[in-house]
């Protein structure tokens, strides 16, 4: 018995560690017995029994994009976002602060970084870059072993029914260097559930404790693993379902202490399970995958997926269809979720998913061109829409807690009183509840209730600055050539770097550009201290120097490009660039090498051709906003300097005054006119001299390379610089060693949104192009119908004082609305001047309808009081300028008549108001009745010997007008 089980645990051994088995054909099913349901509906069991059965929490997957936690390029394992958790930094304000036991689906990719499984994809049966990851979660105590063991034993038995003689289990057989034992409180639960010993092995740290890094909690786990052979010649085990008992914590120093709460956390793949629960060997021939392996067969008439693998796997079709499979799901569930192929992270790592989808499909199955794209409508009625759904069941879930918390929260409330801002808070997207506040506070506004929008605004900024204090600081300093190293290079030899290729591109008949590639020679490396190598090896970041390039290097106030290189034969491995610099005509590329990289490489360059696009968008509308200024200011304005970026450009102008709402509108006009004529743009490089003379052709006092581009926009540069021409007069024409459009159009829209006024006769504009612009634009329009809905509102006057002060705090924050937005800066002018009107119109109003108070006020205390030298009352006043003005008017009508008032307000606080009669003083004044009346209440007084004010907090409004009588008595 001893020799069969070890035998059985060398062999499960070596399953986990090659982890998953499924290496042989794929379409034997596993029993006899029937398919089981659809991943759907395993899914949907899975969440169920959780949350029916046992009483946990479902809460939705989050995105594939890591949230705050920058060691991940990607969310991939279940237990991510509760890393707060189990680290004990979850915000106590949130709701996952008060998790106890929840259970859900994540979606997770497993692509670079640390588990990367892209290389493995397609060459077995089992991996995958995406895959869902079924988990349930106990947090601080809940439950522990012996509840995890028996839920996982029920679900897999009773509700999954899969038969316990296939089920083996593993555990932890401690660690005698970690002063570790064996971990036999698991061992008796798998046995007292009915496991035999046989089936019950155990292993040490590599397969059997859990860490989640180098430092954290961890734990061992017990792991139950599937017998594919199903009980016929040695058993095939595949890894289902990893439990782990977190319970230590790894310590910079590498020790382990015991965790103050213990925590469960438990993992198995959606994948693995479908594919064992209908009968399947491999998880490509499960209903997650069979739609889309059809596709692929109908969509490339390539031969019908067989599911081989190795050398039975002629030509590789079958590996390139699950790599296709595969790939267009990371693709599409990662597009979904905000991650877009890039240069750098996780977007570098879904390029390299795409481009490996491309040449599988491509070369191995002879997909014809927008093939990947046309699978995308599989995946989603595959995934995405279960995905959708239960995202949908979680929210409305949500809602609906919302809804009960916003009830009993409003049970508690005063009649005048606000919603808290904390608990707004809380519900919040902010607070992990998710709902957004628009809708929070439209939930409260249905009821009639005002949210505490100044303690979340305060929240809100907390929540800022506890970001950006865990933030971690960006560093960019570059890399740089400086005189010693130039020195160098010119008494080698080296030439300078032809960067003539950055203006290889065209415009192709439907729109888009077409960028060139360029090959060149690495000529030069250095480390980023400025040291010259013949090598850079893996991760190192260096400076490149090669003799040619088509990366346009950051001047003229245009940005660098970006992009990445790869050696010529060796396309499959990226170094990203992430900039280029002009160091005495040489063109040093900052790179960090994947791989070894040395002098005399061969390398291919490719521009980020969205970032460079949008550079030659903002440069066009750059030259097109300087033109536009001269032809509405006249020929006196200069520009003085510029910037620009793929997000907005920066322009730097000499103007006599600040431009005028009338004149930023004049010019947006001029440049959306020549953009909607969509005229061509030319370039060409001229001898210098040819420039000298032309009327209108604008240049900077810098000098110039001869010869020297000429950029003209609607009109050729030989007419452009024919000084008969007066052509340079009309149009915009500059000297320009930048990258540009090649028709205007593509500029799509042009906004200023900023203009501030630098020094005296320079002014900075501050513009954005395109979809930008538009939205800004509709942001404008919004925003406008706003104010004139405040209007129309002060139009038709305020039916008392609350409603006043309501439309002037309406009126105060559309200004800082206003004054924020990203909007046309003309239309931010003309409505912040009309706000403010309106601002002075509504205070106005406040003043009469105050005024008008205080006289029916002072009607009804003469009414009250008979003549004599002393008036001491309470009144209603909603507020300290109100009790001041009835004060006033009852010392107007009763010259010799002393007044104090009190007017309590809501939470216990009283407001106070006096003025003492001429007669009366120099021996009564009316700041120390005020003082004397408040010190009683508690509080503080301010004011002059005739009139003064304060305020308190009393329940005992008796006691403190005695106080005001007895006072005013003693001096009079």
């Amino acid at each position: 018995m001893a020799a069969s089980v070890a035998a059985a645990a060398r062999r499960l051994r070596r399953a986990i560690r090659r982890s998953p088995a499924w290496l042989g054909p794929s379409h034997r099913p596993l029993s006899s017995e029937p398919p089981a349901a659809k991943a759907s509906a395993v899914r949907a069991a899975f969440l169920n029994f959780f949350r029916d059965r046992h009483g946990h929490r479902l809460v939705p997957s989050a995105s594939v994009r890591p949230r705050g936690d920058p060691s991940l390029l990607f969310v991939n394992a279940g237990m991510n976002q509760f890393k707060p958790i189990f680290l004990g930094t979850v915000d106590p304000r949130s709701e996952m602060a008060g998790f106890r036991r929840v259970a859900n689906s994540q979606k997770c990719v497993r692509a670079g970084g640390r588990h990367n499984d892209l290389e493995d994809v397609g060459r077995d049966l089992s991996h995958h870059t995406f895959f869902e990851m079924l988990g349930n979660w106990a947090f601080g105590g809940e439950y522990f072993k012996e509840e995890a063991c028996s839920m996982a034993w029920e679900l897999l038995t009773q509700v999954y029914g899969i038969p316990a003689e296939r089920l083996w289990v593993s555990y932890f057989d401690g660690d005698p260097k970690a002063g570790l034992e064996p971990d036999l409180e698991t061992r008796h639960i798998w046995l007292s559930l009915g496991v035999p010993a046989t089936r019950v092995l155990s292993f040490g740290p590599q397969e059997n404790f859990w860490e989640m890094g180098d430092t954290g909690p961890c734990g061992p786990c017990t792991e139950i693993h599937y017998d594919l052979a199903g009980g016929v010649g040695a058993p095939q085990l595949v890894e289902l379902w990893n439990l782990v008992f977190m319970q230590h914590n790894r310590e910079a120093d590498g020790s382990l202490q015991p965790l103050p709460q213990w925590h469960v956390d438990t993992g198995m793949g959606l994948e693995r399970l479908v594919a064992v629960l209908q009968g399947k060997h491999s998880t490509y021939d499960t209903d997650l995958f069979s739609p889309l392996l059809h596709a692929i067969q109908q969509g490339c008439r390539a031969p019908p997926y067989l599911g081989r693998v190795g050398v039975a796997d002629e030509g590789r079709t079958d590996t390139a269809y699950r790599v296709v499979a595969d790939h267009i799901r990371t693709l599409s569930v990662c597009i979904s979720d905000g991650v877009f192929p890039g240069m750098s992270g996780a977007p570098l790592v879904l390029r390299q998913i795409l481009r490996r989808a491309v040449r599988f499909s491509m070369e191995i199955l002879k997909a014809p061109p927008g093939f990947l794209g046309s699978l995308v409508p599989v995946v989603v009625e595959i995934l995405i829409a279960n995905l959708v759904l239960e995202d949908e069941a979680a929210f409305l879930a949500s809602l609906e807690r919302g809804r009960r918390i916003i009830d009993r929260t409003l049970r508690t409330l005063g009649p005048s009183d606000m919603f808290p801002a904390e608990v707004a808070w809380s519900l919040s997207l902010s607070g992990d509840l998710g709902l957004p506040l628009d809708m929070v506070e439209l939930m409260l506004e249905e009821k009639g209730v005002q949210l505490d929008s100044t303690g979340l605004e305060q929240l809100a900024q907390e929540e800022a600055q506890h970001q950006a204090r865990q933030a971690e600081p960006v560093q960019k300093q570059g890399l740089w050539l400086d005189v010693h190293a130039l020195g160098e290079l010119q008494r080698q030899g080296v030439p300078p770097t032809d960067n003539s290729p950055k203006y290889n591109y065209s415009l192709r008949p439907n729109g888009s550009y077409e960028f060139g590639t360029c090959e060149a020679q690495v000529l030069q490396l250095y480390t980023e201290d400025g040291t010259a190598v013949a090598s850079v090896g893996k991760g190192q970041r260096c400076g490149l120097l090669l003799d040619r390039t088509n990366f346009y290097a950051e001047q003229g106030g245009q940005a660098s490009d970006r992009g990445y290189l790869v050696r010529i034969g060796q396309e499959d491995v990226l170094f990203p660039v992430a900039r280029a610099q002009v160091c005495g005509g040489f063109i040093l590329h900052e790179a960090v090498a994947p791989e070894c990289l040395q002098i005399g490489d061969q390398v291919q360059l490719h521009v980020d051709k969205a970032w460079r696009l949008g550079c030659m968008a903002k440069h066009t509308a750059t030259h097109l906003l300087n033109w536009a200024l001269r032809q509405t200011l006249g020929p006196g304005t200069e520009q003085q300097g510029s910037h620009l970026n793929p997000e907005q450009l920066r322009l730097d102008v000499t103007t006599q005054t600040a431009l005028t709402p009338e004149q930023l509108r004049a010019v947006e006009n001029t440049v959306q006119e020549a953009v909607q004529q969509d005229k061509p743009v030319y370039m060409e490089e001229v001898p210098l001299a040819l420039t000298a003379h032309v009327p209108g052709l604008r240049s900077l006092d810098e000098i110039y390379p001869d010869p020297v581009r000429v950029v003209s926009v609607g009109v050729p540069v030989a007419h452009a610089l024919d000084p008969a021409s007066q052509a340079a007069l009309q149009t915009s024409v500059e000297l320009c060693c930048g990258t540009h459009l090649l028709r205007t159009g593509a500029v799509g829209d042009l906004v200023i949104i900023g203009d501030r006024q630098l020094s005296k006769g320079t002014t900075r504009l501050l513009a954005i192009t395109g979809e930008q612009a538009q939205q800004a634009r509709e942001l404008g329009q919004n925003l406008a119908q706003e104010v004139k809905a405040a209007t129309e509102r002060l139009s038709q006057g305020s039916r008392d004082v609350a409603e006043a002060l309501r439309l002037s705090k309406d009126i105060g924050r559309l200004i800082e609305a206003v004054d924020t937005s990203v909007m046309p800066q003309w239309q931010r002018r003309e409505l912040l001047a009309t706000l403010k009107m309106l601002q002075r119109r509504a205070n106005t109003a406040i003043r009469k309808l105050q005024m008008g108070q205080a006289a029916k006020k002072t009607q009804e205390l003469l009414e009250r009081h008979s003549k004599g030298p002393l008036i001491v009352d309470t009144v209603s006043a909603e507020s300290l300028s109100v009790l001041v003005k009835v004060v006033r008017q009852l010392c107007e009508q009763a010259p010799s008549t002393s007044v104090l008032l009190l007017s309590p307000q809501s939470m216990g606080k009283v407001l106070c108001a006096c003025q003492v009669a001429q007669g009366a003083m120099p021996t009564f004044t009316a700041d120390a009745w005020a003082l004397a009346v408040c010190s009683h209440m508690g509080g503080k007084a301010w004011g002059s010997r005739v009139v003064a004010q304060g305020t308190g907090s009393t329940t005992d409004l008796e006691a403190a007008l005695s106080t005001a009588r007895a006072y005013a008595l003693s001096q009079l």
